[in-house]
Order: structure tokens, then C-alpha cells, then sequence
């Protein structure tokens, strides 16, 4: 259900279902975790690479082990707090850059996935959907937090409680996706911006997801302190100092994350 590799220090995390268009089952959903906590915590992985196999990137929860739960009195199982929580947390504070590679169709709690991740590569065929109020559910995924820094709040509030699909340009357009590309260089046009953050400085990158994710629910002088303490970790490590000398030598950095 899921595949995962590590090259050239990205993690590359494929969904794996394409005949089920990578719909969520409580056993993918598990597996996507594990194997984001592995990329989360393995020194050598300096990027993440998030991705789906066949047409679609990911049509949210699998329907029909949701309609089971629901039959057998289950309810939703506790697969947001157990689940979907984890992972959106997992993605959004991760010490490093994740991207998404949308290869096609993205909807409810697939279509959050990507708005999770720090930068989105899109196909221009790519369409997401967030449906959730029209099968009378709220919002879940991180979607109610992640769109609104996205889009704006009345985006958010729009795009909720119509649920209307969206194309690529349109999703380009109100700020949700990083770059549009062509159909057959989603992936490739991803895996070079994965590599190229590998390469980077992987320390300065974990402080910036921090003060971002900080300064967006407090005021401008607690984030400013924040900045100032997250500057004086950064100031301190190697490739910072590495890539001071490399600039006045007119060189070209090289970062090793540390």
C-alpha cells in the first residue's frame, strides 16, 4: 500500500492503492504514518517527497470501510485522532521540506495531505476536491487550518461549504499549489525540488517551518523573539558559518545539515 525509498537523501513516500485511486484505509493510513515517522527520523533523509501512484494522488477516506464502520456502529473508528491527526501534525512540523507531487485527482482528506506539505507540484490535469460537508461531515486533516494560511479565511470558508471542485490553474490561482506543470513532469519537476532542498541547509529550513507555523497564531512581538532566538541557533551551526566564508570567497556553499 505504500512504497518508500530513499535517493540522493530524499524520501520518496508513494500511496500505492491505484486501482482504489489510493483511497484511505485504516491499514494505509497506518503504513503512510510508519512511514513518515521512519523518513521523519532517519539522519540521512534531509527532504520528504510525497507522491501517488496511478491517476490519482489521493481520493480521501475509502468509502466503503467508512460505510462498514458506520453499519457496524463504529462510527469513524477514531481514525481522525488516531490517523489523520498524527499526520498532518507529523507533516506540517517536520524538521524537514516536504513535498507533494499531485499526479492527479485530490479530495477530501487527500486534497489536506497536500495542502499539509510545505510546497505542492501539480499536474495541470490535477483536480481537488473538498467535499466533506457534502456527505454532511465537517472538515478534518488539518484542512481547516491549512487552507485558511493557504487561501485567506473567506477562501477557506468558500471552498468548505461549497466544496466545488477546482482545477489546476484556478488552485494555482488562490494560492494553493507552488507550480503547475505538465501531466508527464509532475514527478520529475517534484523529485528535482526535493533534491535541490536535500542539498540545502536542512537546519535553516526546520527553523522556517517553526517561525512560519509560529508567527501565524501570535502576535508580531512574540514572533520577532522567536526569530531572534531561531537566528542565534541558526548563527551557530555549521553551514552557516561554512556558507559565510563560501560567499565572501565567492564560492558556492555546500550545506551538510549540520
Amino acid at each position: 500500500m505504500i512504497r518508500s525509498d530513499v535517493t540522493d537523501a530524499v524520501a520518496t513516500i508513494t500511496l500505492d492503492r491505484p486501482d482504489a485511486m489510493n483511497s484511505l484505509t485504516a491499514d494505509l493510513k497506518e503504513a503512510l504514518l510508519d512511514a513518515l515517522r521512519q523518513a521523519a527520523g532517519d539522519p540521512e533523509v534531509r527532504a520528504v517527497l510525497l507522491t501517488g501512484s496511478g491517476r490519482a494522488f489521493c481520493a480521501g477516506q475509502d468509502l466503503r470501510e467508512h460505510a462498514a464502520n458506520l453499519e457496524a456502529g463504529r462510527g469513524l473508528a477514531d481514525t481522525v485522532r488516531r490517523h489523520y491527526n498524527p499526520t498532518i501534525e507529523l507533516l506540517t512540523t517536520m524538521p524537514k521540506p516536504v513535498v507533494a507531487a499531485v499526479n492527479g485527482v485530490a479530495a477530501g482528506a487527500g486534497a489536506a495531505l497536500t495542502f499539509a506539505c510545505d510546497l505542492r507540484v501539480v499536474s495541470e490535469k490535477a483536480k481537488f476536491a473538498l467535499a466533506f460537508a457534502g456527505i454532511g461531515l465537517a472538515p478534518d486533516s488539518g484542512a481547516s487550518w491549512t487552507l485558511q494560511r493557504l487561501a485567506g479565511p473567506g477562501r477557506a470558508a468558500e471552498l468548505l461549504l461549497l466544496g466545488e471542485p477546482l482545477d489546476a490553474a484556478r488552485a494555482l490561482e488562490l494560492g494553493l499549489v507552488t507550480r503547475v506543470v505538465p501531466a508527464d513532469d509532475v514527478l520529475k519537476t517534484a523529485q528535482e525540488l526535493a533534491a535541490r532542498l536535500a542539498q540545502g541547509p536542512t537546519l535553516a529550513y526546520a527553523a522556517t517551518k517553526r517561525a512560519l507555523a509560529y508567527a501565524a497564531a501570535h502576535s508580531l512581538p512574540e514572533a520577532l523573539a522567536l526569530e531572534a532566538e531561531l537566528q542565534n541557533e541558526c548563527a551557530g551551526t555549521q553551514d552557516h558559518v561554512d556558507a559565510t566564508r563560501a560567499f565572501l570567497a565567492k564560492e558556492r556553499p555546500t550545506f551538510h545539515g549540520r
